[in-house]
C-alpha cells in the first residue's frame, strides 16, 4: 500500500522569507511600481479630486452659479478664453479684486492646458474657496468640446 502523502524531501531547506524575497524580487519591484503609480497623482499636485470635465464645469456654471476664472497670462487670455471668464493671472491670484467675495460659489478655473489651473485651485482652496475646480484640459478642452470662446485686446 502506498502512503497518501509523499515523503518529505529532506535535501531541500525550508523556504524562508529572505529566500522568497530573493527569488521573487521582480514581483516586489512590480508591486511597488504599481503602488507608486497609483499614489503619484495625489503627491504631484492636489490629485484629481478637484478637477472637472468641461460638461461638469458647464453644469456648475448653469445650476450653481459657478464663476469662470482664467489664470493664464495676458497674451494668452487675449488670444482666446471662455466666454465670460474673469482674467486673474496666477501670479496675482491672492486677494485679487475679480475673485468673488462669496466663497461658497463654485469657481471653475482655467488656463490653456489645465496645469496652472490646478495650482491655482490649490491656492484658492487654501484661501477658503472650498468649491474651486480646475477644468481638465483647460481652454483647449473647452474649445474642443464646442463651448463658446472669445478674444480680447491685449
Amino acid at each position: 500500500m502506498q502512503p497518501l502523502l509523499p515523503a518529505a524531501d529532506h535535501h531541500q531547506p525550508p523556504l524562508s522569507a529572505v529566500n522568497f524575497l530573493l527569488e521573487n524580487w521582480y514581483l516586489i519591484v512590480a508591486a511597488f511600481a504599481s503602488g507608486a503609480l497609483l499614489v503619484w497623482p495625489m503627491v504631484r499636485g492636489g490629485g484629481g479630486a478637484f478637477v472637472v470635465g468641461v460638461h461638469e464645469a458647464v453644469r456648475l456654471i448653469n445650476r450653481e452659479k459657478g464663476q469662470l476664472i482664467d489664470v493664464c497670462e495676458a497674451a494668452e487670455y487675449a488670444a482666446g478664453h471662455a466666454n465670460g471668464a474673469r482674467h486673474v493671472p496666477l501670479g496675482q491670484l491672492d486677494g485679487h479684486k475679480d475673485l468673488p467675495s462669496n466663497k461658497a460659489l463654485p469657481l471653475i478655473v482655467m488656463c490653456p492646458t489645465g496645469m496652472r489651473a490646478r495650482r491655482a485651485v490649490a491656492q484658492l482652496r487654501k484661501a477658503g474657496y472650498d468649491k474651486a475646480f480646475a477644468v481638465a484640459g483647460g481652454t483647449n478642452a473647452w474649445r474642443d468640446a464646442g463651448m463658446p470662446t472669445e478674444k480680447s485686446a491685449a
